[in-house]
């Protein structure tokens, strides 16, 4: 079954990091990363650039364009992994090593139903 982790964190305090520090997180984070990979665990992994790179596109008639992330909220959504485990418990592990190599913010772990051409959820 596949998982969604969903990272968040401040994103101004994770903005806030020395460029040693942001590489320090991300080689801890790619050890987890190099480990599930080596399972054939690990699918795409994505890193968002700032919200202020963001566009929302609110589906009104007709539909606006606007600047920035879809909410205010204090954490941000800054990246995701995609990750194959027997079950939501599993998943959780895999979140706790994440959350281990980089502490604060929250991981959301969600279930992916993959949708196929021909109208196939799966």
């Amino acid at each position: 079954m596949l998982y969604a982790i969903l990272c968040y964190h401040d994103e101004d305090f994770v903005g806030s990091w020395s460029k040693d520090q942001d590489e320090a997180v991300m080689k801890k984070l790619a050890v987890v990363q190099e480990n599930l990979a080596k399972q054939g665990r690990l699918g795409p992994v994505a890193r968002l650039l700032p919200t202020t790179a963001a566009a929302t596109l609110r589906k009104e008639d007709p539909p606006l364009v606007l600047d920035g992330p879809y909410a205010e909220t204090k954490e941000q959504l800054l990246g995701f992994y995609i990750v194959d485990c027997k079950n939501l418990d599993e998943a959780l592990d895999v979140a706790r090593d994440l959350g281990a190599a980089n502490p604060g913010g929250a991981y959301e772990v969600r279930p992916v139903g993959v949708f196929r051409p021909g109208g196939n959820l799966t």
